[in-house]
């Protein structure tokens, strides 16, 4: 057995002081009378009541321990048990340029990517996630974190036009690359998910690939959408754009290969939906975990037994031990 707040035993110091304060007040009322020879009392005992006293607050002490005892919360645990949980550090990458609005994937590119990430990061329960978005630039909006309803709510508020415009592909790698460092996790890898060609920032995709690599980073690579002219709708679906995309598959490919990740083409919403299913089974890491199991609370007996003796405190004191006016 064990107690929730062991450090509450402290109120049972009350105890002694109870018993002092009997012990001077029976003293003090003990009624006195002055003989000049005791002999005839000496074989006299204790009245059978002066017992019954003693048991009354004897019964009164183990109601106030027990009741001690009660809110310190004693627990036991059936069981003790080491479980498997399966856990790693994914930082997920996402392209927002302006060509996700692309309409080829329903209703487009980045709302596509978007729903598949949020059920991914669901499932994902026992994992540190952070996530990145990028475009002419990168911005890490979430670091590592178990906090599932953060980042489905960070992914649901997505919106292109918060950068730069462009396809910063090394940058997106490279902000997760710095975010993964800070992880525990003995796995680490990269979800990293665009539809077109790296156009713009400071670092070279091939470049932040053989940085992952060095700190034992898996990227996976996903090129969204289908190459040549596509059509792209605002946000608010005032006006309809007609544009030439293509994918770098080459450069995703190496990418995933140097790290020991995987590429992956989606095509349409299904198709990518499989693919963060894929992910889902790949990226899982093994952990002992040790648990203890059915906790089950205790107080109850103590408080029944503090009942018990206060009931029996009261029946001796208005019967047995009552005083007639």
């Amino acid at each position: 057995m064990m107690l929730k707040y062991p450090y509450l035993l402290f109120l049972l110091l009350i105890i002694p002081a109870l018993i002092a304060w009997y012990v001077w007040k029976w003293k003090d009322s003990t009624p006195t009378i002055s003989v000049s020879n005791i002999l005839s009392f000496g074989k006299r005992k204790g009245s059978w009541k002066v017992i019954l006293m003693h048991v009354s607050f004897g019964l009164q002490l183990i109601a106030v321990s027990s009741m001690i005892i009660a809110i310190c919360r004693p627990q036991t645990f059936d069981s003790r048990n080491t479980s498997r949980i399966e856990g790693t550090d994914i930082a997920i990458a996402l392209d927002i340029s302006s060509s996700m609005l692309a309409t080829d994937l329903q209703p487009n590119r980045l709302s596509a990517a978007k729903d598949v990430a949020q059920k991914f990061i669901n499932q994902r329960v026992n994992d540190n996630i952070s996530l990145i978005v990028f475009s002419g630039e990168s911005l890490s909006l979430m670091p590592l974190t178990n906090d599932r309803a953060a980042l489905v709510n960070s992914v649901r508020n997505i919106n292109p036009g918060i950068l730069n415009d462009g396809t910063a592909i090394g940058d997106g790698v490279s902000s997760a690359i710095n975010r993964l460092t800070s992880g525990k996790a003995k796995s680490k890898s990269i979800i990293l998910l665009t539809d077109g060609t790296n156009n713009a920032g400071e670092v070279a995709p091939f470049t932040a690939a053989q940085l992952a690599k060095q700190k034992g980073i898996k990227i996976y690579t996903i090129g969204v959408g289908t190459n040549g002219s596509i059509q792209i709708t605002d946000p608010y679906g005032f006006s309809t754009t007609t544009m030439e995309t293509k994918i770098d598959e080459g450069a995703l490919k190496n990418m995933a290969e140097l790290t020991n990740g995987k590429y992956f083409r989606a095509t349409d919403s299904k198709t990518l939906s499989n693919i963060f299913a894929e992910i889902d089974k790949l990226e899982k890491t093994e952990l002992d975990v040790e648990k203890f199991t059915q906790t089950d609370e205790n107080f109850m007996p103590w408080l029944c037994l503090a009942l018990i003796a206060v009931i029996l405190s009261y029946l001796l004191r208005y019967t047995i031990l009552r005083r007639i006016p």
